[in-house]
């Protein structure tokens, strides 16, 4: 895990004294041993070693480098993100460290060691973890952090954060949709990570449910599950519910199932079903007369992301805001 270790227990592992690794921290190698040095060096990196106040202080030069950790990099909205931060960050003079930590904890902590050990001058994170104990080294350390796109649960309110107003963005769109007529709404999430942007979404679907009288249900979905078994639920539920029903994809990839799953049942929308999705999908338009979507800018929050790092990173400690990017809606006939 990613630990925040102390001064003495770098002493400790490398076998000398803590004046030693002090001299070290401050650049006085004179009557120290290469090998000294290179054992500290090692300890350091192994350790992810940096004094909680000062970390910042003890680089002499920055090294223009910022790390961005992105969930999944085949996703292409995770390529957005990275193209928006990077527009912001190379003509400040910086280069991007871009890591996938392909939705895994586990992965995630060891690329987070990997750019501690690289020094960046800062971090954004598409976090995989719902805990921010996963992230608290970063703080610890020094380093400007930025979290973006998907929520932590007990983020601290100033740590730098960039995301969409999910859970108003899902209220609004659950109250236009009973408008239209449905009584039904019938959302599909997948969990690809811990963290995710869409535990907000079905909390702003549910309250728009409260609100208006209408039924709100989730069908929850899994990396690598059957799709057969994704139809077999909405089999049921659609046959089951009495009005009219929509199905709600809660982020861009469920809507090739979706769509697969409406060709095998013979469904049509939104004649016998309603179709809303998350993400700007460009193809959607020329699908059925087209889908209706709920938009995210994702370089925008790409771009805001890098915005706040630097910002941090120009006033020398962390510490940010939260900053939300609207979504819109691209309004089609499949509702």
């Amino acid at each position: 895990m990613y630990q925040h270790a102390t001064i003495k227990d770098v002493a400790k592992q490398a076998g000398v004294s803590v004046t030693t690794v002090s001299r070290y921290l401050n650049g006085h190698y004179e009557r120290m041993r290469p090998a000294t040095r290179e054992r500290i060096a090692k300890t350091i990196a192994a350790l992810n070693y940096a004094p909680a106040a000062s970390a910042r202080r003890l680089r002499q030069d920055k090294t223009n480098l910022v790390g961005l950790l992105v969930g999944d990099i085949g996703n292409p909205f995770s390529s957005l993100l990275a193209k928006g931060v990077d527009d912001v960050l190379q003509p400040a003079g910086y280069d991007l460290l871009l890591m996938n930590t392909n939705n895994d904890k586990a992965s995630e902590a060891r690329a987070l060691r990997r750019l501690a050990s690289q020094q960046v001058d800062g971090i954004i994170v598409q976090p995989d973890s719902r805990a921010f104990a996963q992230y608290q080294a970063v703080i610890d350390g020094g380093c400007p952090l930025v979290v973006v796109d998907r929520e932590v649960a007990d983020q601290p309110l100033n740590v730098g954060r960039v995301t969409s107003p999910n859970r108003t963005a899902c209220y609004d769109l659950g109250r236009y949709l009973v408008g239209q007529g449905y009584q039904n709404l019938l959302s599909v999430s997948a969990q690809f990570a811990e963290a995710s942007g869409q535990l907000p979404r079905m909390a702003g679907l549910q309250a728009a449910a409260d609100a208006t009288g209408a039924n709100y249900l989730n069908i929850p979905t899994t990396q690598g599950e059957d799709r057969a078994h994704l139809a077999a639920q909405l089999v049921k539920w659609v046959s089951s519910l009495k009005g009219k029903t929509v199905i709600i994809s809660l982020m861009g990839p469920v809507l090739f199932d979706l769509l697969a799953i409406f060709k095998e049942q013979g469904w049509s929308f939104p004649q016998d079903v309603g179709l809303v999705s998350f993400d700007d999908w460009a193809w959607s338009r020329f699908v059925g007369e087209g889908i209706f979507l709920v938009k995210q800018d994702m370089e925008m929050m790409g771009n805001l992301a890098a915005k706040r790092l630097l910002e941090q990173i120009e006033a020398g400690k962390p510490g940010a805001a939260t900053t939300f990017v609207p979504v819109s809606w691209v309004k089609a006939p499949s509702v």
